[in-house]
């Protein structure tokens, strides 16, 4: 019989838990471990993307809605918000 050799992940549980662990001797929390981890890797690897696309519409509406607006500067418009923060406090 051939083993794949893998990387050893520790995780601590308080002692309640792991007592409550202990009755459930039917449940492989190796096995429940990692696929945790599995699921939330994709799950966040699926979010970068998301936001990575989302950030690039919002980029190209930005550009879109400058090109519009004629005179219109974002350092200008920056400037006058930082100053209306400054000022009221």
């Amino acid at each position: 019989m051939y083993y794949i050799l893998m990387p050893i992940f520790t995780v601590r549980v308080d002692e309640e838990l792991k007592r409550k662990m202990d009755e459930l001797k039917e449940v492989n929390w190796s096995e429940v471990t990692r696929a945790a981890i599995e699921e939330k890797v994709k799950e966040t690897e699926m979010w970068r993307r998301v936001d990575g696309r989302r950030l690039k519409l919002a980029s190209s509406e930005t550009d879109e809605l400058r090109r519009k607006v004629e005179g219109w500067s974002s350092t200008s418009e920056i400037r006058r918000w930082r100053s209306r923060v400054r000022d009221s406090s």
